[in-house]
């Protein structure tokens, strides 16, 4: 829930219409006089409907209504606030203590451990966490997370340049439910080390942003992709030091992969390419008729491996085969080979039907 400002006219203005709109004031047979009057699932059902500014506004209105925004809010965002965020969170984290979804985006690093600490502390059903470019925060933020919210499915922490490869690792020993993970932008964190934690205790990761992590190898790869059967989507943009071997072994490990970003990783050559080509037809009986029945589409369909230099346009050509949800087309990018000159007479699917389809309406109108 996210909006523009709003003031207590606005509150008395929406008040006023509701006791319109239920009859001048009568609901279920008792008079509803001024706010505190309403009922909390129609409480509830109106914070649902505003935006989160609104919320904390209505948190002070009365404790009736406290109470119910206590025991009933469970998604909130903080983002719009731009200043003194981290004095928002120590105030508001004891008191919205049923969370699943916290949103703490900055455009400025505001927040520091201790508003972490204490969201920690109260917000133990915590399930997707944003922290994305909190530069202030430090390992003691990743520990208080371990111990206080195990339950963390969804963690958001790109550009927190601070925190060590070891504080990942601890937390991963705890929160082993991950299903998606952000560390775009987090070299120091991203090492090989902490993706061998990863690998090892979060076997139900789907989704993993290594973006520009660039002390990535390929021993990191591998153990992920032993480790999380059920990755989806990994972007290893920017991860210079990898090779072909990392490629194999997600091909070979991660059969559900939908999404790989390889952009810059100039080590990658046709011998990769090959191998996610060829890795469909292993899998193919069985595994992928379940991967159908939920996604609707097999293997890859997104693929990024522009400025991958090194790669020529056979083997790139194998890999748009053998995936049909992969496009070069226009308005439907999704094999993105930009930087590669090299590539240029690579063609999707759609190409080749519509060049199929030419050759029959002209032979149409010949006949």
């Amino acid at each position: 829930m996210v909006g523009g400002k709003v003031g207590t006219e606005d509150l008395d203005v929406c008040f006023r219409n509701l006791g319109v709109a239920v009859g001048g004031g009568e609901m279920g047979g008792g008079a509803i006089v001024d706010w505190k009057d309403l009922p909390m699932e129609l409480l509830m059902r109106i914070i649902s409907l505003v935006d989160d500014r609104t919320v904390i506004m209505a948190f002070g209105v009365c404790t009736g209504w406290r109470e119910a925004i206590s025991l009933g809010l469970t998604h909130l965002s903080l983002s719009w606030c731009n200043d003194n965020m981290n004095n928002l969170v120590l105030s508001l984290a004891p008191k919205f203590t049923k969370l699943q979804i916290l949103t703490l985006r900055q455009n400025k690093a505001q927040l520091e451990d201790d508003a972490v600490v204490a969201v920690a502390n109260h917000c133990h059903d915590l399930r997707d966490l944003d922290l994305s470019k909190s530069f202030k925060l430090s390992d003691c933020s990743l520990y208080a997370l371990a111990h206080g919210c195990p339950c963390l499915t969804e963690l958001n922490i790109s550009g927190c340049s601070a925190f060590s490869d070891t504080a990942l690792a601890y937390l991963t020993r705890v929160c082993m439910n991950l299903k998606i993970l952000n560390l775009c932008g987090c070299a120091r964190t991203a090492t090989d080390r902490a993706l061998q934690a990863i690998g090892y205790n979060c076997s139900q990761l789907q989704s993993l942003n290594l973006g520009w992590c660039d002390g990535v190898t390929d021993k990191g790869v591998m153990s992920l992709a032993h480790g999380c059967p059920d990755l989806r989507v990994l972007n290893l943009c920017g991860c210079v030091l990898i090779t072909d071997e990392s490629v194999i072994a997600l091909a070979n490990g991660c059969h559900r992969l939908r999404s790989l970003g390889l952009y810059y990783c100039q080590n990658i050559t046709d011998r990769a390419m090959y191998s996610l080509a060829n890795s469909r037809v292993k899998g193919k009986h069985d595994l992928w008729k379940s991967v159908i029945s939920s996604y609707g589409e097999e293997g890859l369909m997104n693929l990024n491996i522009s400025q991958c230099t090194a790669l020529t346009p056979p083997a790139v050509q194998a890999v748009c085969d053998s995936f049909p949800a992969l496009h070069t087309c226009p308005g439907r990018h999704s094999l993105i080979i930009s930087g590669c000159l090299s590539l240029t007479s690579v063609h999707c699917a759609c190409a080749f039907q519509a060049h199929h389809a030419g050759r029959r309406v002209m032979t149409h109108h010949a006949h």
